[in-house]
């Protein structure tokens, strides 16, 4: 360490954590404290949000936390102007958009559904090269995806809260005209964080809109899909399909329609596994401590106003 470097005071949580993680900060330059001396705290457990607002609580000087989600909705009603919030948005978007480009494939080509029938059937099925894909959110899932659809010559519509460019789209449109890009669209694609504005986006309205074709994946939100619209949806035909990691509720009941309908693939929310997680959000953490001992910008700040 350089002679005046800042040597910032990490603790990782909950008590127990992994070795890697504590890896990861000392990699950033970090060094390993407990909570009641630390200045940040890098926290690696997805299912004890309460107990990291209690740790906050009694420990009112740390000033940076790490969280390991990229959708930050639990967190929102604990963020204030306290103290910086970093999120893990973009860590994982390249195997959540592999696991999406898996389910759009295997739905349109109905691999579920001929593992399902167990003998030999009738063909069926529409190809992804040169389909028109819309995909819903432009973070760092969707562009992961971007890049993956490619190779397919798909014609790519992004769907977005506001304006701009990005790079590989064909047409980036927002909100206002969801309608429409899902009118056009041979597969749609739900990549969005949970906000209020998101819950419900796709509902009887819009999956009326949708070709009778049309594959849904959706790697964002459970609860971003009325779940009985899509039911509906599914039985009537109105869509082709629906290739769902994120339900609402969640875990899906024993005996729901979804788990029997021939055109729908229900995966368990495993866009990022246990095995996946530290490798990819440790490098996360290591940049986040070094740029905190040099008072640089953090990498993914949630923005307390957008809500991720």
């Amino acid at each position: 360490m350089a002679e005046g470097k800042v040597v910032p005071k990490i603790a990782v949580g909950p008590q127990g954590a992994a070795d890697w993680a504590c890896d990861a900060v000392r990699a950033g330059g970090g060094e390993v404290v407990d909570v009641s001396e630390a200045q940040g705290l890098v926290w690696t457990d997805f299912d004890t949000t309460e107990e990291l607002v209690a740790t906050l609580a009694r420990n009112p000087k740390i000033a940076w936390v790490q969280v390991p989600f990229s959708g930050v909705e639990t967190y929102m009603p604990y963020i204030d102007g306290t103290r910086t919030w970093t999120s893990a948005k973009g860590v994982f978007g390249g195997a959540v958009a592999e696991l999406a480009l898996g389910l759009l494939i295997g739905g349109m080509r109905h691999v579920a559904g001929y593992a399902r029938e167990k003998q030999w059937s009738e063909d069926h099925g529409r190809t992804l090269f040169g389909a028109r894909v819309t995909i819903l959110g432009a973070g760092g899932i969707a562009q992961s995806l971007i890049s993956m659809l490619q190779p397919f010559g798909c014609r790519i519509t992004v769907v977005r809260n506001r304006q701009g460019e990005l790079l590989g789209a064909d047409e980036v449109v927002t909100t206002s005209k969801l309608n429409t890009a899902l009118s056009q669209a041979d597969a749609v694609v739900m990549a969005l964080a949970l906000t209020p504005q998101t819950i419900g986006i796709m509902g009887r309205k819009q999956f009326e809109m949708m070709q009778a074709h049309a594959w849904l994946v959706n790697v964002g939100r459970g609860k971003q899909i009325v779940t009985d619209d899509l039911v509906w949806a599914l039985e009537a035909g109105e869509i082709g399909g629906a290739a769902l990691d994120v339900t609402d509720p969640e875990p899906l009941p024993t005996g729901h329609p979804l788990w029997s309908m021939p055109n729908c693939i229900i995966t368990p929310h495993v866009g990022n596994t246990a095995e996946m997680v530290p490798p990819l959000l440790a490098l996360r953490i290591t940049e986040n401590v070094r740029r905190f001992a040099t008072s640089e910008t953090l990498v993914g700040i949630i923005d307390q106003t957008v809500g991720y």
